[in-house]
């Protein structure tokens, strides 16, 4: 081969990657919409809720394709938005007019629907002034997300600021005001003393005798803010303390160690259950020494003769059409999932109220993980466990780094129940 050919070869080479690049820019110019892959494909799953959020918040509309490739998004095209998926390593794809066209056929004759999200909902977690030895698998998921959030306690609650939100958090709090009974092996710490004098000080300053009446009293205007219209989200120990709280008005359910006095023997038959979101007919746990609450929690973690082993749960397939909020709280690249442990772990079946949506059980068992219903105007979801990432927790236990959980199916759990509340509303087809 002469140097003249030679030239002429590297003068073609030259102008086909030319032509590429230019091909690239003018589909990339053609595009009106980012999607946002969620199945396999995505480098990012978590901080790809944070991008859409992202977008809500700046006024712009998203929609959200569930059941396609894994519960995608659709974002428009911006430059902003661009950068902020580059920067956060969120894998996007451009699409135009003639493929958004050819994903809503694929939608229309599948189960899958496109749902379209219109505002950044206003988030709250409800969550202590200082953190104790623990981390809050809902804070993690957010601030790594990069949703925007506000920090509530018992005064915001009891002062009427629930109204300045869509979507509240319960930290892993126990609404019965027993401190999820750590004084059994906790007392003399001093991260435990700072906690009860702290809720101590609080119940006096709202002009309640005891922290118990204190959380019954939050756990009422909770279900108040839910009654209304509001979204609550609870995991780990609140979501089993709140029903108890809630169902308890009027009854002493604490030990004696939380208000002087011992529970009231006939607490089971007095409990009015028409007060509670999920469950009916409970037992209590009526021995103060031993680290439970009732017969709600499946696995009792803390009572070594009551532990259940961990194994994995399955989330529900549900019909996007018709049932949409529920196939929204499962969107997921996973199915089948690693079970985690918690103060409250699983929700036994036989406790559940009719017209209480499972979305996730582990087959073969007594309990289910994951659930969901409405209440009043709003809804609320309860989640088992503590740290989708962390399967045993342990008190002490270095936070979960999500940098390194990107992609963490149970995390994923999380992000829905903080996106679905920007939905759009629209009739049920049944």
């Amino acid at each position: 081969m002469n140097r003249s050919t030679q030239v002429v070869q590297r003068g073609w080479r030259r102008m086909a990657v030319a032509g590429a690049a230019l091909m690239l820019a003018a589909a990339s110019a053609a595009a009106q919409h980012l999607l946002v892959p969620m199945d396999e494909g995505q480098q990012n799953h978590l901080r790809a809720y944070g991008l859409t959020f992202a977008a809500l918040k700046n006024g712009d509309r998203a929609e959200w394709w569930l059941n396609y490739r894994g519960g995608s998004f659709l974002l428009p095209d911006s430059p902003v938005l661009r950068r902020k998926a580059a920067l956060d390593g969120v894998t996007i794809q451009p699409i135009d007019a003639a493929g958004v066209a050819a994903a809503r056929k694929e939608i229309a004759a599948s189960n899958m629907d496109a749902v379209p999200l219109e505002k950044a909902p206003r988030v709250a977690i409800y969550s202590p002034p200082k953190s104790p030895p623990w981390d809050d698998a809902v804070t993690l998921a957010l601030k790594y997300a990069g949703i925007e959030y506000t920090q509530i306690w018992d005064d915001e609650v009891l002062s009427g600021d629930l109204a300045k939100y869509d979507w509240i958090h319960l930290f892993h709090e126990d609404f019965t005001g027993q401190f999820n009974k750590l004084y059994l092996g906790f007392r003399d710490q001093p991260w435990f003393i700072e906690q009860r004098d702290r809720d101590m000080a609080t119940a006096t300053r709202h002009n309640f005798p005891n922290v118990p009446a204190l959380k019954k009293g939050v756990a009422a205007r909770l279900r108040d803010f839910v009654e209304k219209g509001g979204f609550v989200f609870a995991m780990c120990g609140a979501t089993e303390t709140i029903e108890l709280a809630m169902a308890a008005q009027g009854v002493d359910i604490a030990s004696a160690f939380t208000d002087g006095t011992p529970m009231d023997p006939d607490a089971d038959v007095k409990m009015d259950w028409s007060k509670s979101f999920a469950f009916q007919g409970v037992h209590l746990e009526m021995n103060p020494g031993l680290n439970a609450m009732s017969d709600i929690d499946g696995h009792q973690v803390n009572v070594p003769s009551r532990r259940q082993s961990l194994n994995t749960f399955t989330l529900f397939n549900f019909s996007a059409k018709f049932d949409p909020v529920a196939t929204m709280l499962v969107q997921n690249h996973r199915n089948v999932i690693p079970d985690f442990y918690g103060v409250t772990t699983s929700f036994t079946k036989a406790r559940l109220k009719p017209g209480v949506t499972v979305l996730a059980n582990e087959e073969g068992t007594p309990w289910v993980k994951y659930i969901h219903g409405d209440y009043g105007k709003g809804s609320w979801t309860f989640l088992g466990g503590h740290d989708p990432e962390d399967p045993q927790h342990n008190i002490g236990a270095p936070p979960t780094d999500l940098a390194q959980r990107p992609n963490s199916p149970g995390y994923r759990l999380v992000l829905n129940n903080v996106l679905f509340p920007a939905a759009k509303k629209k009739p049920l087809k049944t």
